[in-house]
């Protein structure tokens, strides 16, 4: 496991977190959790695709896998952060289902400013 993704999601949030092969080779990763605050939501913490296989769905599969399993945990809201330079970051969560709630500045500190998605199951 790289840094980027710490072995704690698949650890502690097993049920949650995905892994996408082709070929026996890793094509992505989706990393989510329940809300401990919100009874009816979850999170999508970390989600990355082999820049080699985007385009070819892996991406919107880890999500629907993560929107299935989180539904039948009763959770009827998935909410996601991206920065708002990153507009192929936008482009897909959009195509996924997610809408921007706002964007917040200083999100993550000085400077960090971040776009807020939600979308709803």
């Amino acid at each position: 496991m790289s840094p980027m993704l710490p072995r704690l999601f698949f650890v502690h949030f097993e049920g949650t977190s995905f892994v996408a092969e082709v070929d026996g080779e890793l094509a992505g990763f989706l990393c989510g959790f329940l809300s401990q605050t919100h009874a009816d939501e979850a999170y999508v913490h970390f989600v990355g695709v082999d820049p080699g296989r985007r385009g070819e769905g892996v991406g919107a599969a880890l999500y629907e896998r993560f929107f299935s399993e989180v539904r039948t945990l009763g959770r009827t809201v998935v909410r996601a952060v991206t920065s708002p330079i990153n507009v192929g970051s936008l482009d897909f969560h959009r195509r996924v289902g997610f809408e921007v709630e706002r964007v917040m500045e200083d999100y993550d500190g000085r400077g960090g400013d971040r776009v807020l998605l939600v979308k709803r199951l």
